[in-house]
């Protein structure tokens, strides 16, 4: 299978947590969404805190798949 290949079997397989990945998982989650309520919190109602919301949860999914494609 070519490396191409091999990339977009990564990117569109579900991988199934393993050993301690999904408490990681939570970790991060948590951490993230400590941030989330302090960026909530801080900022005033406006597309710039959304964003940041959103950038977040963007981060949040791209540690999570990290961890998930790359062990």
């Amino acid at each position: 299978m070519s490396d191409a290949n091999n990339d977009l079997e990564k990117r569109f397989t579900y991988h199934a947590p393993k050993g301690d990945q999904a408490a990681r998982y939570d970790d991060l989650r948590r951490h993230f969404r400590v941030l989330a309520y302090i960026v909530h919190s801080s900022c005033p109602d406006s597309r710039e805190r959304s964003l940041a919301l959103t950038k977040l949860e963007e981060s949040v999914m791209w540690a999570n798949a990290a961890i998930a494609r790359n062990e």
